[in-house]
């Protein structure tokens, strides 16, 4: 019995499309001439340790059972819904609209991005696990409209989602996704002149928009044996108007100081502020780690992402915003906390509502200066 579960668990992560397809072949060997690609994996810049040990493995697992309500919202998440009609970008506007967690639509003058787009009902290859809390996203995958660009920061399935990407590879102009993750794209049936994989401080330009691919202290993998098979990044967006950091995942590193000096100042920066814990914080930051990493980037305004939408971690669900606004206060730091699904104008209004507590809260509106 025991070798047919085997058997039948090898099988699923060969054969399962949504567990992606790793480089191969000539795919493979042309990841050797990145710097971060050694002895057939992707290294952070810092060598840090993944493995918990057994102990620490066995304490999560008990603490994971033992207190799982409080990791769940405790009433109905107040997300608005989107008119697809409506989504028209004037000049001198950059608005954003969050779907939960790391999910973002950005429209900028001529360009549509969408960031991270997990639209599908669960973060992982199995639709009964890791699934969506109880609320209605801002658009269905059939309401989206013509994408411009897909930005992709990792393959972890919260990021990269195999529903998502099948439903929308039809209307996208581009995918930008870091070494390696475009060989997961191609097995779903994304063209291949619409990938362009970057390195780290790589480069592109599409429909007016300029992204580069910057560091991030993580790592990857979809299956038992692809562990940091591609790369992992942050990403920098700039257009005439606006300068935007997203973080993707990551722990807190000397890297963030390196790309607010490269980059900076950011008219706004969407910071990972969840799914937090100590027994993994090199490659997750704390939310008062998250207010530092704001600093060192150059930040104006900051947005915390990565919470919401999915239990993932051992924290309070609330937690992630509560923690960070704290830090903020005492850092002076400007905090934008948006409804998912707000849709607002990133040059005009600073959405600040406490929304997870109840609140209303409120939209001040006056014009950002930019950053630089």
């Amino acid at each position: 019995m025991f070798l047919l579960m085997v058997v039948a668990v090898w099988l699923f992560v060969e054969t399962a499309p949504q567990m992606g397809s790793p480089p191969q072949g000539d795919r493979l060997a042309a990841l050797a001439e990145s710097t971060q690609f050694h002895e057939g994996a992707f290294r952070n810049s810092a060598d840090i340790a993944m493995s918990m040990g057994l102990a620490k493995t066995l304490s999560v697992m008990y603490d994971w059972f033992a207190d799982s309500a409080s990791r769940s919202p405790q009433g109905p998440i107040p997300a608005q819904k989107l008119t697809p009609p409506a989504l028209k970008v004037e000049a001198g506007q950059a608005m954003l609209s969050w779907f939960g967690h790391s999910a973002f639509m950005l429209e900028l003058e001529g360009a549509t991005l969408l960031l991270d787009p997990m639209l599908g009902p669960a973060a992982s290859p199995l639709s009964f696990i890791n699934r969506r809390f109880d609320y209605e996203l801002p658009l269905s995958l059939q309401e989206v409209p013509f994408i411009d660009i897909v930005v992709i920061s990792h393959d972890h399935y919260d990021h990269l989602d195999y529903v998502s990407i099948v439903a929308l590879k039809e209307k996208v102009g581009r995918f930008l996704v870091p070494l390696g993750v475009g060989s997961h794209l191609l097995r779903w049936g994304v063209a291949a002149e619409k990938i362009v994989e970057l390195d780290w401080w790589q480069t592109a330009a599409s429909a007016g928009v300029k992204l580069t691919a910057t560091p991030a202290q993580h790592f990857s993998g979809r299956s038992l044996g692809d562990r940091n098979g591609t790369l992992w990044a942050s990403w920098v967006i700039e257009t005439a108007d606006v300068r935007i950091f997203f973080s993707g995942d990551s722990g807190y590193f000397a890297g963030f100081k390196e790309i607010g000096d490269r980059f900076g100042p950011f008219d706004l920066t969407l910071m990972e502020c969840g799914q937090y814990n100590e027994q993994w914080a090199r490659i997750h930051m704390m939310p008062e780690e998250t207010a530092q990493a704001h600093l060192d980037l150059r930040g104006k305004v900051l947005m915390p992402i990565h919470w919401g939408a999915f239990d993932l971690a051992l924290h309070k669900w609330s937690e992630p915003p509560q923690r960070l606004l704290k830090a903020a206060r005492r850092h002076s730091i400007e905090v934008i906390t948006p409804y998912i699904g707000e849709r607002f104008d990133l040059l005009s209004e600073r959405p600040r509502r406490e929304w997870w507590n109840g609140e209303v809260g409120g939209v001040m509106a006056g014009v950002w200066s930019p950053a630089r």
